[in-house]
């Protein structure tokens, strides 16, 4: 049996020799590793209580008493109101969920996935700092997250950069900025409140400067193929894969919200994580160390993929939840005061607060009922769209179809929308239809890497050869997989809400001239 030093609520194991241990994940937040060629991690550490967050994913989530230091910054706690699938919540009531559980979920899983790594492989020489600062990374990764959660980068943003060049206004806004970008600047908020508060805070728990850029490089996440990262040298590039996997998608934070969001949808989910944990090794493929899983759980992570497609078919890419965000972005774009001459104090700073954390900290979905219930005239057509939207006063669906012949354009498909509705002649000769009233929307649907098969990024090794990994093979893959991973749907609303039964009619023909252009000759069924 493996002796325990058993230290205040804490048992953690000391290994002996270079067997390996017990394959499974302690739900402990300090972590020791104690080997003949490892020196013990220093003795405050274990004198450091931890507290336990109870939840209905990971159940009893043991967090390193820095970790709760951070959750209990206003930066962190402002994720409290940001729900995690934003517009989501309008037609699935039980996603009231928020982005302040799901990174309290990834700080953990992301411990657990180091633990096991360590656990299994003591030469990967992982030190308790690793340990933490993959934690801190996880718990910090959506700092950066706003109102109605990707509505705010997905297309609030992009449409205050097209409509400020549209009318020659000044734009600082960076050209492809991202919430991530938002996150770490969010984290260096949090750690200069709290070294003002106490000067050695992060070397009372073993972390230094190096460690803050650790941090900040894992919450954006390893993109080059060339090692240009500071935080930690090459030797340990597969600590980069756990929080935010740019090589294969395949990280915890995907874990927990595949995990979290099947919950509250009551979706089923077929993608069991606890186990792929449990088979998760560093191999040494290419020259680099990455994050490989035993070749029998090719089938395991092909369903974490599958999942992924699923929740954005079923839930995020939902006709009415797309229609719900879309209102939302309009109605944070009309009410944004930057978008104005002499910016009006009695409109909103929206896009201009991605500049302070300071600002930015006050942007969460409360914004909605500040809005709703301000009496400012500038805000009306914003309060009138949020208004609609209470009322269920949405655009019509008129159809749905899907997208078969490649490399057609938006422009092309709305060109030949808008002559569709020209030509269309309508049944009940009281109606006319205006291509102008039935916008189309395009949506695309993967498997998290557009056209590509994602299996072909993993890296898996056999029973026999535990250190030697390589892409799986075709032979070894079910042949019941999907030939095509990606999809394009194209939607057509009728974007007038009044609901009345000359409204309605419209709506009928609409959909009698949609499914005419379907049946043309671009390939759409």
């Amino acid at each position: 049996m493996t002796p325990f030093l058993i230290v205040s609520t804490c048992i953690f194991p000391i290994i002996l020799s270079a067997e390996v241990p017990d394959k499974h994940c302690e739900e402990s937040a300090v972590f020791i590793a104690i080997q003949r060629e490892t020196p013990i991690i220093n003795p405050t550490a274990l004198r450091l209580s931890t507290d336990v967050f109870n939840g209905p994913i990971h159940h009893h989530m043991e967090l390193h008493p820095l970790l709760v230091k951070i959750t209990d910054t206003p930066q962190f706690q402002r994720l409290r109101h940001i729900k995690q699938l934003g517009g989501t919540y309008l037609v699935y009531p039980g996603t009231s969920h928020n982005r302040f559980e799901h990174s309290l979920g990834v700080a953990y899983l992301a411990g657990c996935l180091v633990k096991v790594l360590h656990d299994n492989q003591p030469k990967l020489n992982i030190s308790e700092q690793d340990l933490l600062c993959v934690q801190i990374a996880g718990l910090c990764h959506d700092l950066g997250h706003s109102p109605f959660s990707h509505v705010f980068d997905g297309l609030v943003i992009p449409e205050v950069q097209k409509i400020k060049q549209s009318k020659g206004l000044p734009d600082d806004i960076p050209e492809k900025w991202k919430h991530e970008q938002m996150s770490v600047q969010m984290f260096d908020d949090i750690v200069k409140r709290l070294k003002a508060e106490n000067e050695d805070v992060l070397k009372e728990h073993g972390l230094d400067d190096e460690d803050v850029i650790f941090i900040k490089e894992l919450i954006e996440g390893a993109k080059t193929s060339e090692w240009t990262y500071k935080g930690r040298d090459a030797d340990k590039s597969f600590l980069y894969e756990i929080v935010a996997n740019k090589q294969n998608g395949i990280d915890v934070d995907k874990w927990d919200y595949s995990a979290r969001d099947c919950h509250h949808l009551g979706i089923r989910n077929s993608f069991d994580h606890q186990r792929l944990l449990k088979f998760a090794r560093v191999c040494k493929v290419n020259g680099r160390n990455h994050i490989c899983f035993r070749d029998k759980e090719a089938d395991n992570v092909y369903d974490m993929f599958r999942t992924r497609y699923t929740l954005h078919r079923q839930a995020y890419q939902h006709k009415i939840c797309n229609i719900i965000e879309d209102m939302f972005d309009e109605a944070l774009v009309r009410a944004d005061r930057d978008l104005h001459e002499g910016k009006p104090e009695d409109m909103l700073k929206i896009s201009e607060a991605i500049k302070t954390a300071e600002d930015y900290s006050k942007l969460t979905d409360e914004i909605f009922e500040q809005i709703s219930s301000s009496t400012s005239d500038n805000l009306k057509e914003s309060r009138d769209i949020l208004n609609k939207i209470v009322r269920r006063k949405l655009p019509k669906f008129v159809g749905e179809a899907r997208l078969t012949e490649k490399n057609i354009s938006k422009e092309e498909l709305k060109k030949t929308w808008k002559a569709a509705v020209q030509k269309y002649k309508p049944t009940d000769p009281t109606v006319s239809l205006n291509a102008d009233d039935l916008p189309v929307y395009v949506v695309d649907l993967d498997h998290g890497m557009k056209e590509q098969n994602p299996i072909e990024n993993v890296y898996f090794y056999s029973k026999r050869k535990p250190n030697e990994a390589s892409a799986i093979k075709d032979y070894q893959l079910s042949s019941l997989l999907p030939k095509r991973f990606n999809e394009e749907l194209v939607r057509v609303y009728y974007k007038r809400t009044d609901g009345n039964k000359e409204e309605m009619k419209k709506v009928e023909e609409a959909e009698k001239c949609f499914q005419i252009w379907c049946a043309s000759n671009f390939e759409l069924h």
